[in-house]
């Protein structure tokens, strides 16, 4: 079937087409037949009832600085969509919460991927509070006391924003680090969102696995290994991607986690797994689907799609 598909991301001129996700997902769309038209999130409207975006028909190709043409720009009604992709990255912040109400009127005659309610109540760091037989001992808080009685009965911990993004602002604390005070201070003055502190895994020196699961199914998984000197395994800030195979433990998870993705309609998810830990469920631009395809040759853009089509189909 030939379906229309809109995409909502950020500027696709400056892509790194070998890495991202979002190209090798309308690249393999354009290949099945689909229409592609892309819009960033800035031209998202609700007009008198109507969910419009201006933006542009475009083609790709896997070729380095020339890898879009755009039509002419276009003023859309995505009610006349099949597919909304909601694939900007964070922060997620109010722009980005209010893009996912603005889809939800259209969703699902329109099939919103990921399900922008649920992406809306279930943001990374949060949706993984439902699993805490998965996950490291975490806290969230504001309070300092509160976090300082966590490091004291935990020692080492990960300090980070609560809705932050791509490594920003992660930092390790020993259990005799005098910085945590200053750091609750930096964070409160800037923010009024809450911190997340969790007991800190030293597995991560053998790596960060992203798994990638569709529709609830977990596909493969990739190794992101933190550069010399970092506690950070994210890409963004120098992570190594090697190939790495699932284990027991990381299809336990995914057996877990997996019914609850797909009955919310978040199709495509990476979760962060750091030894037999579960510590984020990404779902809002997950990432890593070109990296598992290179070192298995696993075409997870396949298999995203053919989800899409039962769905559309059903």
């Amino acid at each position: 079937m030939a379906l229309k598909v809109a995409i909502q991301m950020d500027p696709i001129e400056s892509i790194n087409i070998d890495g991202d996700s979002t190209f090798r997902i309308a690249l393999e769309a354009q290949a099945r037949g689909h229409s592609l038209f892309y819009y960033t999130p800035d031209k998202l409207a609700f007009q008198e009832g109507r969910i419009t975006a201006r933006g542009w028909p475009i083609t790709l190709r896997r070729e380095k600085g020339n890898h879009v043409t755009k039509g002419d720009e276009v003023e859309v009604d995505l009610a006349d969509y099949d597919v909304v992709w909601l694939r900007q990255d964070p922060p997620f912040d109010m722009g980005y919460i209010t893009t996912t109400h603005l889809l939800d009127m259209i969703h699902p005659k329109t099939l919103v991927v990921n399900d922008p309610f649920w992406v809306r109540n279930y943001p990374e760091k949060l949706l993984v509070l439902n699993f805490p037989e998965l996950t490291p001992p975490t806290a969230i808080a504001r309070d300092l006391d509160t976090l300082r009685a966590f490091r004291a009965k935990h020692g080492d911990v990960i300090l980070k924003p609560l809705f932050g993004n791509g490594g920003a602002g992660v930092f390790k604390l020993t259990a005799d680090d005098s910085n945590l005070a200053s750091l609750h201070e930096m964070f409160t003055s800037i923010s009024r969102e809450p911190l997340i502190v969790q007991k800190y895994l030293p597995d991560v020196r053998k790596g960060d696995k992203r798994v990638i699961l569709v529709d609830g199914e977990p596909v493969g998984a990739i190794n992101r290994v933190p550069a010399s000197g970092e506690t950070r395994s994210n890409m963004h800030v120098g992570g190594r991607p090697e190939k790495v195979e699932l284990t027991a433990r990381d299809l336990e998870i995914c057996a877990k986690i997996g019914p609850l993705l797909r009955e919310k309609g978040q199709i495509f998810v990476g979760i962060d797994v750091i030894g037999d830990y579960l510590t984020e469920i990404n779902v809002t631009s997950p990432t890593g689907i070109q990296e598992l395809e290179r070192f298995d040759g696993t075409n997870t853009a396949e298999k995203i799609w053919e989800a899409i089509e039962r769905r559309r189909a059903a």
